[in-house]
C-alpha cells in the first residue's frame, strides 16, 4: 500500500512474534537464518528491526570456506575474503555458522573440503576452527566436525564416532574442547562481540605471507592477539605489533602435538620488545607455526 515490494504482513509478523516471545520467555533466543542485505534483522522493533536475537552469517562462511578450499600457494591473490567480513561484522548479532547445510548433497565434510595430504587437511581445520573462535560472532559448528567426520552428514545414520579414536581425529575433538573451555574463560573473546570496541586489527595487510592478526579485547582490558599463518611454511621470528608491554603468554596453538600438530611454538609465551612495529609501540617476535592459529594473552 505503500507502493514497495516488501510484504508487509509477513514483517509484522515476524515483528509481533520476536516482541511476544521474547516478552513471555526472558532469556530465550530467536535467529534468523536470513542471507540477504534486509537491514536490521537483529535490531530491537522499537528502533524499526525485526528483533531477532542473532542472525546467521552466511557471506562469513561463503568466504572462509572459499578461502579454505584454496591451496595454500594461491591464497594470497585471494586475501581479501578473509578480512572483507569485518568491513559489516557489527552490523548484526551475527553467529558465524558451519551447520547441516555445508556438509550435504555433495558439499563434502568440513575436512575433505581442506586442501593438500591428509596431515594439511587436519592442519587446515584446526588452524580454521581456532580462526573462528578468535573472529568476532557467536559459534556454530555442526556435529561431526569437531572430531574430523570424513563422510557427509546423513540422517539416516549415526556419526562416524569410532574416528574419534584414531590420532589425529582425536587430537582435532581436544582441541575443539580447548576452544570451547578458552572461549568461556576469556571474556574478550565474546563480551564485546557487537562492537568494534572489542576488536582491533594488527595487520590485514600481508598477503603475501598468507598472515593475518588482530585483537580480541574485553570491557576491562584484557586484551588477546590472534595470528594466522595459512600456508604450510613456519615463519619464525615473525615480529607482531603490540599495545601494550608486558609477556603474551600462548594460549592457543593449534600446532600443538597434543592436537596432532608438528609443536612448532613459543615455549608458552613471549616477552614484548620496545621496538616500534605495525604502527604500535611495542612488539614481540613469534614463531609461526604452519597451517597454525595461535593466540596469546598480555599479562601485565
Amino acid at each position: 500500500m505503500y507502493g514497495g515490494r516488501e510484504n508487509l504482513d509477513a514483517i509484522y509478523f515476524l515483528k509481533r512474534f520476536n516482541e511476544v516471545c521474547y516478552e513471555r520467555f526472558p532469556g530465550i533466543m530467536t535467529i534468523a537464518e536470513e542471507s540477504t542485505a534486509w537491514p536490521g534483522v537483529t535490531r530491537p522493533t522499537y528502533l524499526g528491526g525485526l528483533g531477532f536475537g542473532f542472525k546467521w552469517n552466511m557471506g562469513w562462511m561463503h568466504d572462509f570456506l572459499q578461502y579454505m578450499s584454496l591451496d595454500p600457494i594461491y591464497r594470497r591473490y585471494h586475501h581479501g575474503n578473509i578480512t572483507f567480513s569485518l568491513l559489516y561484522a557489527f552490523q548484526e548479532n551475527f553467529i558465524l555458522v558451519l551447520s547441516h547445510d555445508e556438509v550435504v548433497y555433495g558439499k563434502r565434510s568440513l575436512l575433505s573440503k581442506m586442501p593438500g595430504d591428509e596431515w594439511q587437511k587436519f592442519a587446515n581445520l584446526r588452524m580454521f576452527l581456532a580462526w573462528m573462535y578468535g573472529h568476532p560472532g557467536k559459534k556454530l559448528l555442526f556435529m561431526g566436525s569437531e572430531f574430523g567426520q570424513l563422510n557427509e552428514w546423513n540422517h539416516d545414520v549415526g556419526l562416524d564416532w569410532h574416528l574419534a579414536q584414531l590420532p589425529r581425529h582425536d587430537g582435532l575433538r581436544r582441541l575443539a574442547q580447548h576452544l570451547n573451555y578458552v572461549y568461556k574463560s576469556e571474556p574478550a573473546l565474546w563480551q564485546l562481540d557487537d562492537t568494534y570496541e572489542g576488536f582491533d586489527w594488527i595487520d590485514f595487510h600481508d598477503a603475501d605471507n598468507s598472515v593475518v592478526s588482530f585483537l580480541r579485547k574485553s570491557r576491562d582490558g584484557d586484551m588477546v592477539a590472534f595470528v594466522v599463518n595459512a600456508t604450510p611454511q613456519v615463519r619464525y621470528n615473525y615480529r607482531l605489533g603490540v599495545p601494550e608491554s608486558g609477556f603474551w603468554r600462548e594460549i592457543i596453538n593449534t600446532d600443538a602435538e597434543t592436537y596432532g600438530g608438528s609443536n612448532v611454538g613459543n615455549y608458552g609465551g613471549v616477552h614484548s620488545e620496545n621496538v616500534p612495529w605495525m604502527a604500535r609501540e611495542h612488539s614481540i617476535l613469534i614463531h609461526l607455526p604452519p597451517l597454525a592459529t595461535v593466540a596469546f594473552k598480555l599479562e601485565r
